[in-house]
Order: C-alpha cells, then sequence, then structure tokens
C-alpha cells in the first residue's frame, strides 16, 4: 500500500517552486515570504509590515483582503463555481461583459475574456488578423510593436513586445512578419520630466517608414502601450499616440492598446485611452480588473471588428478561439465586486488626486547620487539608477532589498525602481514611501553595500 505525503510534511516547497522572473538560486539562498495582507500592507513570514507600493504587481489598487470581494467570491462559489463558455453562458459573466463595455470609449462594445494579460494579447492578435480576413485582405498579416514593449509572454506578445531578454532564447518560436518601431525614451531629451514629455511625437512618423517598406496592404494591425509600465513607466510624448491613430487610419491598420496596465484607473481614468482621448480600435485588459483576487484578462473591440465576424451561417463559429476559463464566473463575481468599490468609493477620482502627491514627492530625489533619471504619469512613477559598473540591474536589486528591511517594497527591473501604490493609499502613506525609497538609494554607495 503506498503511502500518502501528510498534510504536515515537512517540505516547504523552497527547492520545489520554479519562480516566475526571478533569480532562482538566489532567492534560494535569500528567500522573501509573504505569509498575508491587509489593505496596502504585506506582511512577511518574519512578522515585517511592508508598504505594497507596486499594488502587488500592477493588479491590487484596492490592496488586500477587500471583504466585498471575498464575500462576492464566496457567494458566487456557492452558487456556480465554474460554468463552461463554450456554448453557453451565466448571468454573472454577462452582465460583467457589459459593465466593462460601458467602461470604454463610445464604440468599443463587444468584451472578449480571457485570464491574463498574455492571453490578453494573443487574443487581440488573432482578433486583428482574422478580421481582416474577414474583409476579404487575408494579406494583411503583419504586426508591428515597438521597442522595450512588453505584452506578456505568450509566443504572439513576446513577438510583438520589444524586451531583448523576454525574446532572445525564444527566437526560433516567434511569429513571422513583425516589425517594430522605435521606443520613445530619449534621455537626453526627456530627464526629469514631470508626465508626458514634450518632445517625441515625432517617432510615430516611423510608422510611416514601415508602411512603406512593407506596404500597408501587409499590416493588419500596431499594438502599444498607452504608458509602458514593464520598460519603467515610459511615458508617452505629447501628441505621439494621436499620430499613431491618425497614420493607422489613413492605412486601414487597427490600432490596439495594451491597457493591462493602464486599464482600470491607474492614470486617473477608467482606460489611459480616456485620458488621452485617443480611442484604439481594439484594447487589453487585465490585472485591476478583479483587483488581482482571481485571474482575468479580455480584449474590448470595436463594434466594426464584431461585425466583421458575424457573417456566414448563424450556427457556424465565428471565431476558432477561448479558454477553458475564460468568463469564468468566480472571476467575474471578483471583478463586480471590485468596480461596485470603486465607483462606491471614487477611487478612480482618488487615483488622479493622488497622482500630483506621487510627482511631487518622487522628484524630490532629483540629485540624489545614483539617480539619473525620474518619470511620472498617473499613479505611477519610476527612477533610474546608474548602474554599477559592469554588474547591470545589481544596484536596484540592492536597493530594493534595503527598502524591504525598512518597510517597502518597491519593483525594480533592470536598474529601475518603479512604484503604482494603491488607490486606497493616504498621502502620507506616498510621501514617506518616496522618502524611504530615497534612504534606501543613499545607502547603496556600492556592490558590497
Amino acid at each position: 500500500m503506498n503511502e500518502q505525503i501528510p498534510a504536515s510534511s515537512n517540505r516547504d516547497g523552497l527547492e520545489n517552486y520554479w519562480l516566475p522572473f526571478t533569480p532562482n538560486r538566489y532567492f534560494k539562498r535569500n528567500p522573501r515570504i509573504i505569509a498575508s495582507a491587509e489593505g496596502a500592507y504585506y506582511t512577511l513570514a518574519d512578522g515585517r509590515r511592508v508598504f505594497d507600493c507596486l499594488s502587488g504587481l500592477w493588479c491590487c489598487p484596492l490592496g488586500h483582503a477587500n471583504p466585498e470581494i471575498a464575500e462576492s467570491v464566496k457567494r458566487q462559489a456557492e452558487t456556480l463555481d465554474y460554468a463552461t463558455a463554450f456554448q453557453m453562458s451565466n448571468p454573472t459573466t454577462l452582465s460583467f461583459a457589459a459593465r466593462v463595455a460601458d467602461m470604454a470609449p463610445a464604440g468599443l462594445d463587444h468584451v472578449f475574456f480571457a485570464n491574463s494579460g498574455s492571453e490578453s494579447v494573443d487574443t487581440a492578435l488573432k482578433i486583428a488578423v482574422g478580421y481582416h480576413r474577414m474583409k476579404g485582405e487575408a494579406h494583411r498579416t503583419r504586426i508591428i510593436g515597438r521597442e522595450r514593449g512588453y505584452h506578456g509572454v505568450g509566443m504572439g506578445g513576446i513577438s510583438v513586445g520589444g524586451m531583448t531578454a523576454n525574446r532572445k532564447m525564444f527566437a526560433p518560436l516567434m511569429l513571422h512578419g513583425v516589425d517594430h518601431l522605435p521606443h520613445t525614451y530619449d534621455r537626453a531629451q526627456m530627464a526629469f520630466t514631470h508626465g508626458q514629455p514634450e518632445w517625441g511625437a515625432h517617432l510615430a512618423e516611423d510608422l510611416e517608414r514601415l508602411v512603406a517598406l512593407h506596404d500597408a496592404s501587409t499590416i493588419a494591425a500596431v499594438i502599444v502601450e498607452p504608458m509602458q509600465g514593464s520598460a519603467g513607466v515610459v511615458v508617452p510624448p505629447v501628441g505621439y499616440l494621436e499620430r499613431l491613430r491618425e497614420i493607422c487610419t489613413k492605412h486601414g491598420i487597427l490600432l490596439i492598446f495594451d491597457e493591462v496596465i493602464t486599464g482600470f484607473g491607474r492614470l486617473g481614468a477608467n482606460f489611459a485611452s480616456q485620458r488621452l482621448d485617443v480611442v484604439p480600435d481594439m484594447m487589453t485588459f487585465a490585472k485591476a480588473v478583479t483587483n488581482g483576487v482571481i485571474p482575468m484578462g479580455g480584449v474590448i473591440v470595436a463594434d466594426e471588428i464584431y461585425d466583421a465576424y458575424m457573417s456566414g451561417p448563424e450556427e457556424a463559429v465565428e471565431l476558432y478561439h477561448g479558454y477553458t476559463y475564460s468568463g469564468h464566473p468566480m472571476a467575474a463575481a471578483a471583478g463586480h465586486a471590485t468596480l461596485d468599490v470603486m465607483e462606491r468609493d471614487g477611487l478612480i477620482p482618488r487615483a488622479a488626486e493622488l497622482a500630483p502627491v506621487l510627482e511631487g514627492a518622487v522628484h524630490e530625489l532629483k540629485g540624489a547620487d545614483g539617480v539619473c533619471d525620474i518619470r511620472n504619469f498617473g499613479l505611477a512613477a519610476a527612477v533610474d539608477l546608474e548602474p554599477f559598473e559592469g554588474k547591470p540591474g545589481l544596484r536596484a536589486m540592492r536597493v530594493f532589498e534595503r527598502a524591504l528591511q525598512t518597510g517597502m517594497l518597491v519593483r525594480f527591473t533592470g536598474d529601475t525602481i518603479a512604484m503604482a501604490p494603491p488607490f486606497i493609499s493616504t498621502e502620507d502613506e506616498l510621501r514617506v514611501m518616496c522618502a524611504t525609497l530615497g534612504d534606501a538609494i543613499a545607502s547603496v554607495t556600492s556592490p558590497d553595500a
């Protein structure tokens, strides 16, 4: 008779778990374990309470352990825990699709649910190529992304994305027929800008170069993040997105905004497209839609695109795509509760009110040793650090560790520190967050500090 491993096994899983986007060997020598969370704070396994400076991973604007979300998920689990999305639906998901569409710009009325930002991007790319095929333009297959762009880790997402580290190992698997716009960041022109930089709108003109190179008849879509979050809060220049929209419209190219980070209030509006007054043809979303409680993502699609698919026999499947967990009723319940709290407590306007507080506090770090740039937009900011010679990324890692010791969980990528605090934060918490980061930066003067 086989013995079963008891529930109280001494194995803690540290050697078993392969962590994503993490130096696993270093982590397992220096494990950092989160035991619980409440409000805007995590509690670590050693009992330390730390402020959540990035809202989880850009996904928990309401903070943690929100009782209304927990109760909503519990009720849904007791009523309908799972329902197939193939040939069937359920009231929670249907009503949530309507609610998401109501928050989007006019004319984007159709929602296809996925389970993450990565799945949402791959879905949008499929819809874009299929749309042109449905219109009799099957030759439009090329997708244009952007350097330094992050669109998740699906094969479509890393193909149109522009982060070298995410792409180089998997080059043989990436999509053919992809090209990239130049990124919009130039430190010499933009350093220490508050909000949108005035320089850089002309970089959108490179799309005309790509149209001339490939011919518009081959290009299906352009996909960009309105604000590049994972690249370190790279803010769109004034007029840049407007010009992309004009060029795409001129040449019949679809414009996709990846709003996985910016959707649901991060920039002080429902979506970045509304904050910036530029309406794309599709928007991807995820993260904050359920406050990170249950994974959910999706694509919001313009009426014209949806209508193009609604042809042929009525009983025929129009789009051969979907996931086992598309429109999961538990995720939809979490989404309803998240939006309930956002609306009742005015948290999207609250994010807009907190934005200048964060802006003022983070720019106080200008002039500190090792700080070479600071950027902010909405309730998000980033600080670039001078890398230690021959050891890129180490300075930010040391600052991350020092900040954690003093009560702040920040996010670092390369030598950039990013912050996107919960909408429920107080003004004092934002000021303390930035001051504590400044102390951590000042304390890291060498690789061994």
